[in-house]
């Protein structure tokens, strides 16, 4: 997993798609399905770990 596609394909994975048309909103539900996710031991900690740095890496372009 390297860019946010790959997070999104994560996500889809499990069945979430998110879009709202704030990108800002979009990043912030995203982390929040992510953690889910591994709280719920869907996915594994180095998954988990890099999905959280991607999407952070992201959130910072958009400041």
């Amino acid at each position: 997993m390297k860019t946010m596609y790959d997070v999104q394909q994560l996500l889809k994975r499990f069945g979430t798609i998110i879009y709202t048309g704030n990108a800002s909103a979009d990043l912030e539900l995203m982390q929040e399905e992510i953690r889910e996710l591994y709280h719920q031991n869907l996915i594994g900690l180095d998954e988990y770990k890099t999905a959280i740095l991607i999407i952070r890496a992201a959130n910072n372009k958009l400041q």
